[in-house]
């Protein structure tokens, strides 16, 4: 493995953003990486370029689905192909900071805890200021994120040397969410980094923002996943509610 990190990207009909995704790893501080680029049978131009770079940086990877299969599909294929010491994820229209690999595993060594996320910022499609920088608490337990998850796909950072290789359910959304409670149940804590070191693109079109249609899956993980019994299942999700709300009123 020594210190390869492996970098999932699922894409579809992303060429609008994925250069600068792909950029933004090539310009890490930290060289040794493999980027595995899951192509869901995009219908636009994004696989040609991505051929384009591939064709000079043969750390960046491209693997194309026969049939779209959704992202939780693409990243476990992604997972499943990774050959790192540390695993990390990155969707096709966010992008991180120069040193987000190098200060990601430098906080691994420094506290020895085997999966660290970080603070990000919150921009519009154009990458203008959209939000107030989102920071992250200093460490977040299997209970704290049953209330809120402050662990954002984006800027998790697995050891998975230490943690092995989990996969993400099959759900339509919230898969990473479902992969940090796997995660959670075998470690104490994740540790957090209170320095933004990623942008977060909302799009206008962000299922994330879409509270009311993410009820549902977020439901599934409660009650049926997770099995947590009716009472607990709505605890938890009033407070997810109420601090989703004010996570993107700030």
């Amino acid at each position: 493995m020594n210190n390869l990190v492996s970098i999932v990207t699922p894409t579809y009909n992303s060429s609008k953003y994925i250069l600068d995704t792909i950029k933004s790893v090539q310009n890490q501080t930290v060289e040794n990486f493999e980027m595995l680029i899951i192509d869901d049978c995009s219908m636009d131009n994004t696989v040609e370029l991505i051929n384009g770079i591939i064709e000079n940086d043969p750390r960046i990877k491209l693997f194309e689905q026969t049939k779209n299969q959704g992202a939780a599909v693409s990243r476990n294929l992604g997972i499943k192909m990774a050959t790192g010491k540390f695993l990390a994820f990155l969707d096709a229209d966010d992008i991180w900071k120069p040193n987000f690999i190098e200060v990601s595993i430098n906080k691994i060594r420094e506290s020895g805890v085997p999966f660290v996320f970080s603070s990000y910022e919150r921009k519009n499609e154009k990458l203008e200021p959209l939000l107030s920088d989102f920071i992250v608490p200093e460490r977040v337990s299997y209970e704290d994120i049953l209330k809120s998850c402050p662990i954002s796909c984006l800027t998790a950072f697995i050891d998975i040397s230490v943690l092995g290789k989990k996969y993400m359910p099959l759900v339509r959304k919230r898969q990473d969410f479902g992969l940090w409670l796997s995660y959670l149940k075998t470690i104490p804590y994740a540790q957090g980094i209170k320095k933004p070191l990623a942008i977060y693109r909302i799009r206008e079109d962000s299922l994330s923002r879409n509270k009311m249609e993410l009820i549902k899956y977020q439901w599934f993980f409660y009650y049926h996943k997770e099995k947590l019994g009716l009472f607990k299942s709505v605890y938890y999700l009033f407070n997810w509610a109420i601090r989703g709300f004010i996570k993107y009123r700030s």
